[in-house]
């Protein structure tokens, strides 16, 4: 299938709403299951990437011809994520529970999209009862993880706690709630990441996308690659994945769950509120 924007029906997990759209872009609603809209299976090959003294580093990359030329939007069918959406969802979650749901959410998306994903090195120890191979996730290439204030620090609470290197860059936007256009009041990036950095950008909410496709406009000034990016959102609605399909092609999105409309507000319906204020209390 091209890569232009096609007209489909998309066919949702169950109790997950559609939505018909024109977008360039390919949903998978398993990792690494077959995708929906007809697409052939993905299938990971592993590739060495290179040696170090006795120690193998590789990586293993999904087939280029599926992920370089479009967006990949991943709704994981695991219950639990299911149920801490069910959490977020309920208007009568108190704070401190609507914040724990809203860590524990993004732990397992993380998880799911760092499957395949991390550099690892090969070698052997000594166990207490013999010689054993090991692969351990290589500590010289940390995982850049960057939570867009403030709800996106929820978000991103567990991360060092599944990621073993970790390095984390804050990035600050508030919405204009007339314009709907983003600010930038806080800016914590490097000027430059290291060549083949891989990088989480932590959005709960994919809206309109006005915010996140100005956090992915700075990291691409940063110099990082659509394909080495993974956006992890809790709720993401279709006006942001077209916006993200249309300027970002080779990008992956992790999301719970995927609502069919935005009001005139911004806010996703039926969506789980103001994340910001829901996780803080303010």
């Amino acid at each position: 299938m091209a890569s232009c924007g096609i007209n489909f029906r998309l066919r949702c997990p169950s109790g997950v709403p559609c939505f018909s759209s024109r977008v360039p872009l390919v949903f998978i609603n398993s990792i690494p299951s077959s995708t929906l809209l007809n697409l052939k299976k993905m299938s990971c090959s592993t590739t060495q990437r290179r040696t170090y003294y006795t120690v193998r580093a590789n990586m293993a990359t999904e087939e280029k011809s599926i992920s370089q030329d479009r967006m990949l939007v991943f709704v994981p069918p695991h219950p639990l994520i299911k149920h801490w959406v069910s959490v977020l969802r309920n208007e009568q979650t108190p704070c401190p529970i609507f914040r724990n749901a809203m860590a524990e959410l993004g732990r397992l998306l993380m998880y799911e999209a760092s499957r395949d994903w991390l550099p690892t090195v090969t070698g052997e120890i000594q166990s207490p009862m013999g010689v054993a191979s090991v692969e351990f996730i290589d500590p010289r290439e940390p995982v850049a993880v960057v939570p867009i204030l403030r709800a996106g620090l929820a978000l991103a609470e567990h991360a060092s706690s599944i990621l073993p290197a970790t390095k984390t860059y804050h990035l600050g936007m508030s919405r204009d709630e007339e314009t709907l256009q983003p600010s930038i009041y806080l800016n914590k990036l490097p000027d430059k990441f290291p060549e083949g950095s891989r990088v989480f950008v932590v959005d709960p909410m994919l809206a309109t996308g006005g915010t996140i496709v100005g956090a992915l406009d700075l990291l691409k000034e940063r110099g990082i690659d659509n394909n080495h990016i993974k956006v992890i959102s809790a709720v993401a609605a279709p006006p942001a994945l077209q916006k993200l399909s249309e300027k970002f092609p080779g990008l992956h999105v992790y999301t719970g769950i995927i609502d069919p409309t935005v009001n005139e507000k911004g806010f996703i319906i039926p969506g789980l509120g103001d994340a910001g204020d829901r996780s803080f209390g303010t």
